[in-house]
Order: C-alpha cells, then structure tokens, then sequence
C-alpha cells in the first residue's frame, strides 16, 4: 500500500529539479485504469470473494492517497462480466472458470461503485468493445452464454484472437445493449472504452462477407470507418438518453495518422483500428477524449507535439492524455523503455501549464508498487496533494444539489470530528453525489464563497457524511465548511461549522432581501434589502459554478434602514441563474435571480 513518506518526497522534488510546478487547480481529471484481463491488477483469480474485495480495497486506499479522483474499472475485457448480467457469462478472471458465479455470491461492479463513492472517487465502467478472445490459444472453455457460442456467425479471426464485426449491425446492436444494460442497473459515473475496434494486427478479407451485405457503396476503408463511427454515436446517444450525468469517453491510440502533427511518426489509428476521433470530437460525439500518449517528451512520438496537437482538435470536448505510468516502474519494463523519474510529473505539469483538465494513468498496479521511482510519493504530498474535484463538463446538467444540514464538530484527540445531514432530495435540485470538505487556518472566519473558489483550501472530497481532520496543529484556529457536489462538480452553496472556540453565536433575524425585480431580468436588477440593526454588511452575485460576477457592498458598516443596490451586468453575464447574497455580521441570506436572453 502506499504511504507517504515525506523525507522521500523531499528527495523526489531534488531529483524532479527541471519539472517546473504548477499549482494544482480546484478541478482536476486525475483517473486510473484498473485492468483485470489475465488479473493484471486485479483480482487473484479464484481467490474467496473476501480475499478479491481486500485487495481491491487495497488498491483503493492506494488511489486514493496518491490524489486519484476516478477510478476506471474493467469490467469486460473478452465479452465477458466482472457483475451480474443475464447478457454475458461470468469473466473467468474473476472466479477461474468462465460463467461461475462467484461463491458466496457478491457483484463486484457494484462493490466497487460503492466503495469508491465512499472514498470520494468517481468509478468509470470499462470495456473492451469487439474483442472476443484475446487469444485462440487460450485453454479455458467458453460458457454457453458467451457470444462466440450464440453468435459465431458475427465473428471474425484476427490471427489468434477473435472479434466481433464491426460491420455486422446486429453485432454492433448487442454490444450496445450489453453498455447500456450497465448504464440502466449500475450507477457508474461513466461508460469508457478502449481502441478495440479492428485489430492493430490488421484485417485482410475477413470482414469482405459483411462488406459485400452492408456495404452501401462505400470503399471499403470508408466503410469500416463509417462502422466504428456508428458505432460511437449510437451508443452516445443511448447513453445520454438514459442518464445524461454519465460521462461518455473513449480512449484511442494516441497517433491520429502518421505524419500528424508535424515530425511524429508512428501507426495510424485511423487508419488501422478505423478509430477516427476526429469525426467523434468534431460531431461532439463523446464528453471526452483520452488518447493514449505512452510515450515520453522528445522523439518521433514526442508527447509534447501530440498533447498540444489534441487540445486543438476538442471542439469544446475534455481532454484526459492516458500516461504511462507503468514506464516509470523498473519491475513492467526494461531499460531502454524506462521513464526518468521526472518523465510523469513533468507530464502533468505540462497538462497544467497548457490547461489540459487531467490525465488517466495505466496503470493501477504501478501506483501500488512502492518501486515506481518514487512516483506514488511524489503524487500523494506534491502534485496531488490537495484533492480535486472532477472538472465540470458545462454541456451536462448544471444545477447544484441542495445544502447539508444539521453541521456538527466535535474536538478528539489530535482531530477534529465533522458531521453532517444529507440534503432533503428534491427534483428541482441535483442529486447528491459527493461532499467538499474546506479547511481555513485564521484568526477569523473566511468569507466562503470565496474561500471555496481556492482549491488549497480543499480539505477532502467524500462520500461519507462525516469526516475526522487528523492534519491539525494544537492551539491554531480552524473553520470549515462544507458543499454538496453533484455528478457533474457543480457544488452548493457552502455551509460553515460554528469554530470551536465559539460557544455561543448570536443569530441575526433582522436583515433581510425584501425585493428583487425584474426577475428574470435583461438589463438591470434592483435589490432591495433592509437591516434592523447597524452592522457590516456586503452584497455580492455570483454565478451558479461560484464565480463572483460582482460585488455591490463590500464590508460597509451601515444603520439600520431600507436600501437598494442596482447590478448592471456585462458581457460576462451569460443567460442563467445567478444568486445573491447579502451578508451581515457572517449571516447571509441568498435570492435566486434569471438573467433571460
């Protein structure tokens, strides 16, 4: 498991001297891919269903402390299924004989939602799109269940392994109902897949049955293409129409075409797999794009030249480079393929300098291995050691879940002990799916609309409704606070634990928002408010993602008395909602305004 030794770290960012450190942006894309084709990370095939879920835990707890927000969970590598599915058999990486339901029964894709949600980490369903068989040569026998069985007519041989054909629509059809079965049963955060589509191995003439029935009158390059392309929007488009909230991505071969950008050479994905992401993102197809750049800066495949060839091509879609973490461990690769110990971090550096919102790193097994350079040191207290939301995708559902209730802290031992309800579930508002714990060290309490907007305030994200701070120092004043996240990162209005060295607070009822008009509005909007008492007070309008857009009081002592501001957006402004907040003496009171076209 990894710890996180500090002296190590210290010895790390020596070595790391050339990396130039960005700071760490409040949302961030920091995923992992855990394989379980022939148990590369997970599980011990036939192990007792406890033996599989500690080691999963394990690798958990593993991601978890090395700044990991988004777990990518294999779950069918051969047309198989690490959970229950009436579609397709039981993996035999999971329980060592293909459709054997584990025994005593438990589902694993459903315990690692769970316990991933627990943890503050998004869980990503993975699959292998086509691949049947990954290899002829393979000794165990097939379940009944398994489509080479019922459908040996779809497929095609590749050498040794098998696939489905892309060009068979039926064939397409079934893996789509087999993707959207997991979106409609499981409450993954995402539907991601791979770049099996046809095989880097090439394909001759196996596929000309199908190309001679379905072809339509296209080349056959163009026809293959047009397959795959189908393919992806099809089950996008099913996808969103079951849960818009889930995440839709693919991860291809990390060269578009050879020669592409200038001075890269190497395979063509789109000419090779028929993979084209370019028509994907250009049609925004898919959320995002996570091109796998397994290859280090300089050279003929230099990730430089190809992570800033990409970003250009997202037309308003995410970009995730998938890196090669396991390049970095001397115990995956030799040496001439072996990453220097500043190749990773100075890659997620450069994401941040170029504004590319994450990574996903292959693989998880490389994090969990204390031999990886230093590596798992380094990301746990340097480059992930504040946590990080998910980015926002601003295409997908925006409105923000409703407030915690009923806050408590409670003093320990060398912790401070938090507590929380959850929001009352309403249509009108997001479903909960995480909790942002915030940590500010003052002599008073921050303003936390704008405290929260930093993300070295960001304590912890969980999915838990308590949480114990053991990173505290005797005698210092603490104050926290608290917003629900929803799916998509958009948070709640934050709110705030009484500190502890405030025993009593007197509760503010004589202020308030009398009037706010024209609501919705286009030009202008007037607030009216009153305040019963003098006492300091500041009026501010930020947006629904927490941007301040202005602020009409700032920290003014005022009397008792009737007043009105008056907000004259600019062009910043977008149609939307947008939220006031009047605060007096640390109380606030919020008013929901619509800015209309």
């Amino acid at each position: 498991m990894i710890r996180c030794f500090l002296p190590l770290c210290l010895c790390c960012m020596a070595i790391f001297g050339f990396a130039q450190p960005v700071a760490a942006p409040k949302q961030e894309f920091r995923g992992a891919w855990i394989s379980t084709v022939i148990n590369l990370d997970w599980p011990t095939r036939g192990a007792s269903p406890s033996q599989q879920q500690a080691e999963l835990l394990r690798i958990f707890e593993d991601l978890k402390k090395a700044g990991i927000n988004a777990i990518f969970f294999q779950l069918r590598s051969e047309s198989d299924a690490f959970y229950q599915s009436s579609l397709e058999p039981w993996s035999y990486y999971l329980t060592g004989k293909q459709g054997q339901s584990p025994s005593p029964f438990w589902d694993p894709l459903e315990f690692a939602i769970r316990e991933a949600h627990k943890r503050g980490m998004e869980l990503h369903a993975w699959f292998n799109p086509f691949r049947v068989i990954r290899s002829t040569n393979a000794t165990y026998p097939k379940d009944s269940l398994h489509v080479s069985i019922r459908h040996p007519e779809w497929l095609i041989p590749i050498r040794n392994i098998l696939l489905l054909d892309p060009g068979i629509p039926a064939a397409r059809q079934y893996i789509i109902d087999v993707a959207t079965d997991i979106v409609k049963r499981y409450d993954v955060d995402g539907l991601h897949y791979d770049d099996y589509f046809y095989p880097y191995e090439g394909i001759d003439s196996q596929d000309a049955a199908s190309f001679a029935k379905y072809g339509n009158g296209l080349s056959l390059n163009a026809w293959r293409e047009d397959n795959i392309n189908r393919f992806v929007q099809e089950l996008g488009a099913a996808t969103l129409a079951l849960k818009p909230m889930v995440k839709y991505g693919i991860s291809p071969f990390g060269i578009w075409r050879n020669g592409v950008p200038t001075g890269v050479t190497g395979l063509s994905g789109a000419d090779v797999t028929y993979g084209n992401a370019v028509v994907w993102l250009e049609n925004q197809w898919i959320d995002y794009l996570a091109p796998q750049l397994y290859w280090r800066f300089g050279g003929n495949q230099d990730f430089e030249k190809l992570a800033n060839w990409w970003k250009t091509q997202m037309n308003g879609r995410h970009l995730y480079p998938g890196i090669a973490i396991y390049r970095a461990d001397p115990s995956t690769v030799g040496t001439a393929a072996l990453y220097s110990p500043s190749e990773i971090p100075s890659q997620i550096y450069f994401t941040r300098q170029k504004n590319i919102p994450g990574v996903i790193m292959f693989r998880a097994a490389n994090l969990s291995r204390l031999n990886s350079q230093g590596l798992a040191d380094s990301l746990c207290n340097r480059i992930y050691s504040n946590p990080a939301l998910t980015p926002t995708m601003t295409w997908k559902p925006l409105e923000a879940p409703g407030v915690a209730k009923n806050l408590h802290l409670v003093p320990a031992t060398n912790a401070n002990n938090l507590s929380w309800a959850a929001p009352v579930a309403s249509e009108r508002q997001a479903r909960v799916r995480f909790y942002a714990i915030y940590r500010v060290q003052a002599a008073k309490e921050p303003f936390w609309l704008d405290a929260i907007q930093d993300g070295k305030n960001l304590l912890a994200v969980t999915g838990n409704t308590q949480y114990q701070d053991r990173s505290i120092i005797d005698g210092q004043q603490y104050w926290y606070a608290i917003t629900s996240v929803s799916g998509n990162s958009i948070e709640s209005l934050p709110s705030s634990f009484a500190p502890l060295s405030t025993k009593t607070q007197v509760v503010r009822k004589d202020f308030g928002i009398r009037e706010v008009f024209p609501n919705p509005f286009t030009q202008e909007l007037h607030i009216r408010y009153s305040i019963g008492a003098p006492g300091t007070l500041s009026l501010r309008i930020y947006s629904l993602l927490g941007e301040e857009m202005v602020t009409l009081v700032n920290e003014e002592r005022q009397s008792a008395g009737d007043y009105e501001a008056v907000w004259v957006p600019n062009a910043a402004a977008k149609t939307g909602l947008y939220i006031c907040v009047l605060e007096v003496d640390r109380q606030r009171m919020v008013h929901k305004v619509v800015k209309a076209p």
